[in-house]
């Protein structure tokens, strides 16, 4: 798996490289190998498949802005995965000021309607929305963990923070979700 990252990280820098280079169609490389990734960085922090399409492009439109600027110190996908973040964050911010100003529905439930008749439990579902009520600084580092499979190292590089810090993030977010989920453990464990 590290040749296998590095060897991944070597292309990627080559990419970069002939794009820098004046070869513009070698972004639509780094993108088709990096869009997935983003993509799942974007809805699991988000929560919702809405604006997965828009962010993404918002941050293929940053990263084709910024590339000329990359300066090969850290892995690309540690640099795409800030950028990502960054653009999750400024949507969230976003949304909190419309909020401010549209009147919240109260008929709804935190997990909005369901047919409480269907024997049915979605524990993606579950799984997934319990993963949005976490806190940004809980959530992100805990996906790029779990689902990217990530390093703390490399958590840690594209958050700007400390290895210690994002170690005690990822704590508390399996902990918060051990109590989110617990009034469905018996759903979840099916």
């Amino acid at each position: 798996m590290i040749n296998q990252q590095a060897t991944n990280q070597d292309d990627d820098f080559a990419l970069i490289q002939r794009f820098i280079d004046g070869d513009d169609s070698t972004f639509r490389t780094l993108v088709m190998r990096h869009k997935d990734k983003v993509q799942n960085l974007v809805y699991l922090t988000l929560g919702n498949r809405e604006n997965i399409d828009d962010i993404s492009q918002d941050v293929f439109i940053s990263v084709f802005n910024k590339l000329k600027d990359f300066r090969f110190e850290s892995q690309f996908t540690t640099w795409l995965y800030r950028i990502t973040v960054n653009k999750c964050k400024d949507h969230l911010r976003k949304i909190r000021i419309r909020s401010i100003f549209i009147p919240v529905n109260e008929s709804e439930d935190e997990y909005g309607s369901s047919d409480s008749s269907s024997e049915y439990v979605d524990t993606t579902e579950i799984v997934q929305q319990a993963i949005a009520r976490l806190p940004e600084k809980l959530k992100i580092p805990l996906i790029m963990r779990e689902v990217d499979s990530l390093s703390y190292k490399e958590i840690a590089e594209s958050l700007e923070c400390e290895v210690g810090t994002i170690k005690s993030r990822i704590f508390r977010a399996r902990e918060s979700l051990k109590f989110l989920l617990q009034p469905f453990e018996k759903d979840l464990m099916m």
